[in-house]
C-alpha cells in the first residue's frame, strides 16, 4: 500500500511529540546528559527486543560493511541529536525547542537534494521555506 510510510510518518510525529513532552518533565532534577543515556538505554532494550522477537537479529551476518559503516554514523548523528535536545529542553521551554528541531525536515530536504541527487518540486521547496518561517515564528513568539 503506498500510503502505509504516511501512516507510520504520522505514528512517528505522535511519538516525537510525546518525547518531547515526557523528555521535558523528565530532564527536570537530572543531569541532561544522563537523562539521554537512561533515555538511549531504553531504546536500545527496547529495539532489540523487538528485533530478537521477530527473528531479525539473524539478518545482521548478511550486511555489507557500507551498511554497518552508515548505520553506525547514523547512530552516532542519533546519539548527537539526542544529547543536544534534550540540554536544549533542559534550559528552555519545549514549545519552543521542538519547533526549532523541526527545522531538521527542511535540512533533510536540502542535503537529500544535494548529496542524495532526490528532486525538490516548487511546492516541496515552498513547504521547506514556510516549515522554516513556522519554527523562526514559533520561537520568536
Amino acid at each position: 500500500m503506498t500510503t502505509s510510510w504516511i501512516l507510520w510518518a504520522l505514528l512517528s510525529a505522535t511519538f516525537a511529540a510525546a518525547t518531547a513532552l515526557l523528555a521535558k518533565v523528565g530532564v527536570a532534577h537530572v543531569d541532561s546528559n544522563l537523562a539521554t543515556a537512561i533515555r538511549t538505554t531504553v531504546v536500545l532494550i527496547f529495539a532489540w527486543s523487538i528485533a530478537l522477537a521477530l527473528g531479525k537479529h539473524k539478518e545482521i551476518r548478511s550486511l555489507d560493511r557500507r551498511t554497518l559503516l552508515f548505520l553506525a554514523l547514523s547512530g552516532l548523528a542519533t546519539g548527537l541529536s539526542w544529547l543536544c535536545y534534550f540540554r536544549a529542553l533542559q534550559l528552555g521551554p519545549a514549545s519552543r525547542v521542538a519547533p526549532l528541531d523541526k527545522l531538521s525536515v527542511p535540512l533533510v530536504m536540502l542535503f537529500a537534494w544535494l548529496l542524495l541527487g532526490e528532486k525538490l518540486s516548487v511546492w516541496a521547496v515552498v513547504g521547506g521555506l514556510l516549515i522554516t518561517a513556522g519554527s523562526v515564528v514559533m520561537v520568536l513568539a
